[in-house]
């Protein structure tokens, strides 16, 4: 990889894989609206010659490819609300996609779990695409346009993240917990306390995602990004007090408080519908990722947790 443009650099996962391509003395060019964001994204990065910025609008595919054009690989992390999924998703997928056909890029794209409906079994890359949700249904139709043959000069790839967390996570369903503990307030935990899940440490996902993105091969495929195992509400949130030392109530919310949330708040509507994966475990397999590029790294909750939280508490 020569160079590569960042699409939504400032979000969650974007700042990351910002990051993690500078780490690798990757050239990087930054593209979002938000100009002021962009530059405090390069004050963070010490105003490195490595990294720069390109102002543009992802719905926008002509103003992607003319950014892109020095570029080898584009990374799409923009992303939109889930109340403006529905009108926009596939407005944004023809968009990128139609900026990375345009002068034949390979293309990055980020994305959930949410096709996958319910675990049958743990899931691989060919687990069954049987989602129950307007959500997911909607994402098997994006992931059917992203691989759509008519894009004869995109090198497209999806990979699959599962909730996660780290000092730039933004939108994240552990978030408001993290956020609430680390400045010493009564904070709230999305979904059942006792059910297992998985999360991923974005910094862990960075690393991945990289990877990915550098070998050939893994293009024209969907890849899982899978975290650090297992782990309940409770545990973290035993974690969380043991870092920050804020032992108030943390109030699980449940579908009904939600959906009671939802009345207020256009968003919190749209949660309702994929609660189920807040009170249900789903695994991502990750053998595919260690037979065809290595190790998954897999920070520690605790460690990770820590290092996300003291930088919330430095805020």
């Amino acid at each position: 990889m020569e160079k590569a443009i960042v699409l939504g650099a400032t979000g969650g996962t974007g700042q990351v894989i910002v990051s993690e391509l500078l780490s690798r003395n990757i050239p990087v060019i930054a593209f979002g609206r938000s100009e002021n964001k962009l530059k405090n994204l390069i004050k963070e990065h010490h105003s490195t010659p490595l990294l720069t910025y390109q102002l543009g609008d992802v719905f926008d595919a002509q103003t992607i490819s003319e950014a892109a054009k020095d570029a080898d690989v584009i990374f799409q992390c923009a992303n939109v609300q889930y109340h403006e999924m529905a009108d926009k998703l596939l407005l944004l997928g023809e968009s990128v996609m139609k900026a990375a056909n345009i002068s034949g890029k390979k293309i990055v794209i980020v994305d959930g779990i949410y096709v996958y409906g319910r675990q049958i079994a743990k899931g691989d890359e060919n687990h069954p695409k049987l989602p129950h949700t307007k959500k997911g249904k909607l994402r098997v139709d994006f992931e059917n346009l992203i691989f759509d043959k008519k894009w004869k000069n995109a090198k497209p790839l999806i990979v699959r993240l599962p909730d996660y967390y780290g000092k730039t996570s933004q939108n994240s369903y552990l978030q408001p917990t993290l956020t609430g503990m680390a400045a010493n307030k009564i904070a709230v935990f999305i979904g059942n306390l006792k059910t297992p899940r998985e999360y991923v440490y974005l910094p862990d996902a960075a690393k991945m995602i990289v990877e990915i993105a550098s070998k050939d091969d893994s293009y024209g495929e969907n890849w899982n990004i899978p975290g650090a195992g297992l782990i309940s509400g409770k545990e973290i949130i035993k974690i969380a007090r043991q870092i920050t030392g804020n032992n108030k109530l943390v109030i699980p919310l449940n579908k009904l408080a939600i959906r009671i949330s939802g009345l207020f708040d256009p968003v919190m509507k749209e949660v309702v519908e994929i609660m189920y994966l807040t009170e249900e475990t789903f695994i991502l397999n990750g053998e595919k990722y260690e037979k065809r590029i290595g190790k998954i790294p897999a920070t520690p909750y605790q460690e990770g947790l820590k290092e996300t939280l003291r930088c919330l508490m430095k805020t």
